[in-house]
């Protein structure tokens, strides 16, 4: 029977056509291209679809050439399926927000082309079968990125971006290339199911926990995790559609890494500690910073490095399936919010201010988050009863999303707050719970047959899960009770450090030079 190639890899080849036309065509008021570009992103969600009904009928497909050791190889299977019609999706929606933004602009037909190219190499990324094409594809996406990053080259502070990107993306990408060597080493094959299936089975080389150790380097730095974050918050320099297609698998490229060589990583219980710890710090790090930003697009970006962080977090719990619904999650929303990031200002100016906030005190927050934890327990025993019992790394990743909808409760539970208040925040709760453990289901029939379960619990993952929740709830009690000791002039002082970063951009330029780059650029 005569296997059709995956419907999904005729986009990137659609999107490269039309691109080459617009090359052509790279000055102001380029006719219909932009139409046509918006087109070609269009049809690649035609396909897109198609690849989804494709693999429906007839299952996984595998579109493989050259050696059997290192083949250059495509997969189409629930993983890449998913992320194909995410991609393009966005990338839709991007392209087609980008023929107003860049209207009349001098090199509108050059933007064009340059996203087009940019959006057909992350498609690749994500269909890509074999380690060989996964580092080709990452290869282009960072020259694509670059190249958009510099559409403004008088800019010094573009220039700077790009230069700060394209040392870390580097750094990843090398990361990369020596991870795939070492597994090829080790295994003798760099196909990327042949690897799973070795990694689950077979007796591992010592040098599949380097090649661990290289991919988790690999996907902190593409998904700017501390203490390399410093080139997303300086990415926000180019155009606004350049912001939004960061999220159509660029930003979390290093996520889909992850989780495309799941249970190599996951055979590597150092490379899950790191995960857990690295992200579980940037996560916080980020978040806290984020609160401080008075700027709408670097305050998006540094929402992205928490959710980065977070993902990370989930990845280092071996919450495969959550981790690969939060980038499906998190892109859709975060690119909608950069495009709409505009008239952001208008919007919160034009809504009613509600009066003095209600403040509560040291033992109404304990009330709440206690109620709040007891409410999750209630909702996590009734799913447990329906549908068996969940894993303790599932359980504390719940447990850290409802300590945040407490913060919430507890300001319906102050003094002063109305009765309607604390109705809908206890409501908030209860919905939080219910809609975790329900996308865990249906995030487990989507993907969890085609990715590895989460490890048995051992002291390591205990002690790493307890970690977790003492760390995301001392935060969460501190901004519940952030009004209180707000006005303390220590707090001042914090919230100036928070808002720099804590320098930790600066001291980055100065390793990396990237102040004097940016002027040979």
């Amino acid at each position: 029977m005569l296997t059709l190639p995956p419907l999904t890899l005729f986009a990137p080849i659609l999107l490269l056509a039309v691109a080459a036309l617009a090359a052509r065509h790279p000055g102001r008021r380029p006719g219909k291209l932009p139409l046509l570009a918006e087109g070609a992103a269009f049809a690649a969600v035609l396909l897109a679809l198609g690849g989804v009904a494709q693999l429906w009928a007839s299952g996984p497909v595998t579109l493989s050439s050259g050696p059997d050791a290192a083949p250059l190889s495509f997969r189409l299977d629930a993983i890449s399926a998913t992320m194909s019609l995410l991609v393009t999706f966005v990338g839709w929606i991007v392209t087609r927000y980008s023929r107003s933004y860049l209207d009349g602009e001098h090199r509108e037909g050059a933007f064009h082309a340059l996203m087009l190219v940019t959006l057909a190499a992350v498609l690749v990324l994500v269909q890509s079968g074999s380690m060989g094409v996964l580092v080709l594809a990452s290869l282009a996406v960072g020259q694509g990125l670059r190249r958009l990053l510099l559409f403004y080259p008088d800019r010094a502070e573009a220039r700077r971006a790009a230069a700060k990107f394209s040392l870390c993306w580097g750094v990843g990408d090398v990361a990369l290339i020596a991870a795939a060597g070492l597994l090829w080493g080790a295994f003798g094959t760099t196909d990327i199911v042949a690897l799973a299936a070795l990694a689950a089975t077979a007796p591992l080389p010592v040098m599949t926990g380097f090649a661990a150790g290289l991919l988790v380097l690999a996907a902190a730095v593409k998904t700017a995790a501390f203490p390399l974050h410093g080139w997303l918050t300086e990415v926000m320099e180019a155009p606004t559609p350049v912001s939004a297609l960061l999220h159509a698998g660029i930003i979390n490229a290093g996520g889909f890494i992850l989780i495309r060589l799941a249970q190599v990583i996951q055979a590597s219980p150092s490379a899950m500690a790191a995960l857990v710890m690295l992200g579980g710090f940037t996560a916080l790090f980020g978040a806290m910073v984020m609160l401080t930003q008075s700027s709408v697009k670097t305050g998006l970006a540094w929402s992205t490095v928490s959710q980065m962080g977070f993902l990370l977090l989930q990845c280092g719990l071996g919450l495969w399936p959550l981790a690969l619904l939060h980038i499906v999650a998190h892109s859709l929303y975060k690119a909608h919010a950069f495009l709409s990031s505009g008239g952001a200002v208008q919007a919160v100016a034009s809504v009613r201010k509600p009066g003095p906030v209600a403040v509560p005190g040291g033992k109404v927050v304990m009330r709440a988050f206690a109620l709040a934890l007891l409410l999750y327990a209630g909702v996590a025993t009734g799913f447990a009863m329906l549908s068996g019992p969940k894993s303790p790394q599932a359980l504390a990743l719940g447990a850290i999303l409802i300590l945040g909808v407490a913060y919430l409760v507890a300001q319906g539970l102050a003094d002063t707050a109305p009765k309607a208040l604390t109705l809908r925040t206890l409501a908030a709760a209860l919905g939080a719970a219910i809609a975790y453990f329900g996308f865990h289901l249906g995030a487990s029939a989507l993907w969890g047959p085609h990715l590895p379960a989460p490890p048995v619990a051992g002291p390591l993952e205990w002690a790493l899960i307890t970690l977790a929740i003492m760390s995301f709830g001392v935060v969460a009690i501190a901004q519940a009770l952030f009004p209180i000791w707000a006005h303390h002039p220590a707090a001042a002082g914090l919230r100036v450090h928070l808002a720099n970063g804590l320098y930790l951009n600066a001291v980055l330029d100065r390793m990396i030079g990237g102040l004097r780059l940016s002027q040979r650029n």
